[in-house]
């Protein structure tokens, strides 16, 4: 086998072997080796999202009308700014890792401590709103009927505003007892999905409003919701109608077509698993640090390693970002 010639400069210098090769270290190397693979890994979901979004276009949920709350902030439309938060914490996290880095190279300790535990604390913090935004998706804002077809449709006043199911469902006085095993059955499918109200309490209370009017979960040619008469709504609700829906899970889905949550689920979670063991990994190199490990070896190069991990997890974001919330 003939080995490699690179020029360099004057010098043609030919690598025979070594535990170096272009001039990068083995656990360098394995690192960009599972970035390349893990980067195919979420490159195939991205586009499993976005063949199954082409598919469904015209009941696809828009972005803007989801994700729209921020904590301590009830009731004010902010749409994607919370996202757009989250973004910049991670991208931030990612600036300090680099100086992080970079101090490990000049060999300044105080520094790679400082960088890191900035680090660290901007992954925390996106984790953490990361949980919050699932919490919101999950418990749900407004409230909408499954039709028996398996469409969603969500109720407007004639002003065109999103009315929640809460402020006109018509609650009895009869209390709804879960059936368990010492009072009736033991076992029902779907016994785990329990709405707060029922779909005969939303239908008297949708017919006793003459305010009210239902809007699609499809889109017209000009990617608008379809929004229904106040006679085809009725029609809509008493002939179609079937579940009610609050929030989303991996079956049912308030805002559209339940292949979004599932989406939404599967790759932010899978990308916040990413983060979490990146946060994990830089916790422990940053005790590492603290303890003079890596100034006894007189090299930093342990940390270059999990910055070229957290730098991919970030660039990862950045691509969820812009083709699940923006696009």
């Amino acid at each position: 086998m003939e080995a490699t010639v690179v020029k360099t400069g004057t010098e043609d210098k030919t690598w025979g072997g070594g535990n170096q090769p272009l001039k990068a270290s083995y656990g360098k190397m394995m690192m960009w080796f599972f970035i390349v693979s893990d980067a195919l890994t979420f490159s195939g979901f991205l586009a499993s999202y976005g063949f199954s979004r082409f598919k469904f276009v015209d009941a696809w949920p828009i972005a803007d009308e989801v994700f729209t709350h921020f904590p301590f902030l009830h009731g004010v439309e902010a749409p994607m700014y919370y996202v757009a938060f989250m973004t910049f914490i991670l991208i931030f996290s990612s600036v300090t890792m680099v100086l992080a880095v970079d101090a490990g190279h000049k060999m300044k300790q105080n520094k790679v401590i400082l960088y890191l535990f900035l680090t660290i604390i901007g992954g925390l913090i996106f984790l953490g709103s990361q949980a919050w935004e699932w919490a919101t998706f999950i418990k749900g804002d407004y409230g909408a009927i499954e039709t028996k077809g398996g469409q969603i449709i969500q109720f407007l006043d004639k002003e065109g505003e999103r009315v929640a199911i809460r402020d006109f469902v018509a609650i009895n006085d009869a209390d709804r007892i879960p059936q368990t095993r010492e009072n009736g059955l033991w076992f029902v499918q779907d016994s785990e999905y329990l709405p707060s109200v029922t779909f005969n309490q939303v239908k008297e209370g949708f017919l006793a409003n003459d305010n009210l009017l239902v809007r699609l979960q499809h889109k017209d040619e000009h990617g608008q919701h379809i929004i229904l008469s106040r006679e085809e709504s009725i029609a809509k609700v008493v002939n179609d109608g079937q579940l009610v829906v609050e929030g989303a899970n991996l079956r049912h889905n308030e805002y559209g077509h339940p292949l979004f949550a599932n989406f939404f689920f599967f790759i932010t979670g899978f990308h916040g698993f990413h983060v979490a063991t990146g946060v994990l990994i830089n916790i422990i190199i940053f005790f590492n640090v603290i303890l003079g490990t890596y100034e006894r070896r007189n090299s930093y190069e342990m940390v270059e390693k999990v910055g070229l991990y957290w730098h991919f997890v970030d660039l990862v974001w950045v691509f969820v970002f812009t083709f699940f919330y923006l696009v």
